[in-house]
């Protein structure tokens, strides 16, 4: 394969001279080089003139296969290069706790029974630290919402539902439907996930404004709070999964919804094993809760 490259470089640059200066060999090595090819091959294909190198009428008919049999060679070799990326990568990723809690660990488990010797790295925190995360390279990827993400590249994986927590006590907790203007008179509980809300979006978008007490970073205390009767929240149906907390779910209108992106600065940047695990996550978006 090298005196193929050697062939190809001489002929892209139309010199031996700069060749030999491109490739590092002194020019009587690349004359040697090619001598040999010709041996191998029983042809003359290259001839030298005053305007430079050029290929024989016979090198001409041989050279397109010349140039399939290297980008062969060089597909094959970035396919090695990725094989072995895979066998000691890390991912590095940034999630807010829903995502880490209930996407995450059986997603890496699935992953590493194909590739076992990746190892992950996993920072939980809101949508503004994510986004940083993302800019400065401390992870590859994150997931964020499209409203903060607008100067990185996304892919979207999928929209949930937000729902109205309240305490069986609360009179809310006898509603099966309520509207987001009836929840400003309660104690409101957010929960913060950085500079963009879905809930006071939610508000917003009806010219209301909640009535803000606690602003927590954790839903799981903010569930434990909202279980005392100290105040009503809007979660994420993700982090109701699994939980056994005593406390109603409401469904509001209008609807509020989320959408999850994977955020990223450039993929072809990537780190081959995050490429390989956003390409499976998205396979499997469908299968997410």
């Amino acid at each position: 394969m090298k005196k193929l490259l050697v062939l190809q470089k001489i002929i892209e640059v139309g010199s031996f001279t700069k060749a030999a200066s491109l490739l590092g060999y002194t020019q009587s090595s690349l004359s040697q080089i090619i001598a040999s090819l010709e041996d191998e091959f029983s042809i003359k294909l290259l001839k030298r003139s005053r305007s430079g190198v050029s290929l024989t009428p016979e090198g001409k008919k041989l050279y397109p296969y010349i140039q399939r049999s290297i980008q062969q060679y060089q597909a094959t070799y970035e396919m090695a290069k990725e094989i072995k990326g895979l066998q000691t990568g890390v991912v590095s990723i940034g999630a807010v706790a829903s995502i880490s809690r209930h996407w995450l660990p059986n997603l890496i488990k699935e992953f590493q029974t194909q590739y076992p010797d990746i190892h992950f790295v996993l920072r939980q925190g809101d949508y503004d630290l994510i986004r940083e995360w993302i800019k400065i390279g401390k992870v590859d990827f994150g997931f964020l919402t499209p409203a903060i993400s607008q100067d990185l590249k996304t892919v979207p994986v999928k929209k949930g539902s937000m729902v109205v927590v309240a305490s069986l006590k609360n009179s809310l907790a006898k509603k099966n439907l309520i509207s987001i203007k009836e929840l400003t008179k309660d104690p409101f509980i957010l929960l913060e996930e950085g500079s963009y809300s879905e809930p006071l979006n939610a508000f917003k978008k009806v010219n209301s404004i909640p009535n803000i007490k606690y602003r927590i970073h954790d839903d799981n205390t903010i569930m434990t709070m909202v279980e005392a009767d100290l105040g009503i929240s809007i979660l994420s149906k993700l982090v109701l999964t699994r939980t056994n907390f005593n406390i109603a779910c409401l469904e509001t209108e209008p609807q509020i919804e989320r959408t999850i992106s994977i955020a990223y600065r450039d993929k072809l940047s990537l780190p081959i094993a995050s490429k390989h695990f956003i390409d499976f996550l998205l396979s499997k978006k469908d299968q997410l809760d």
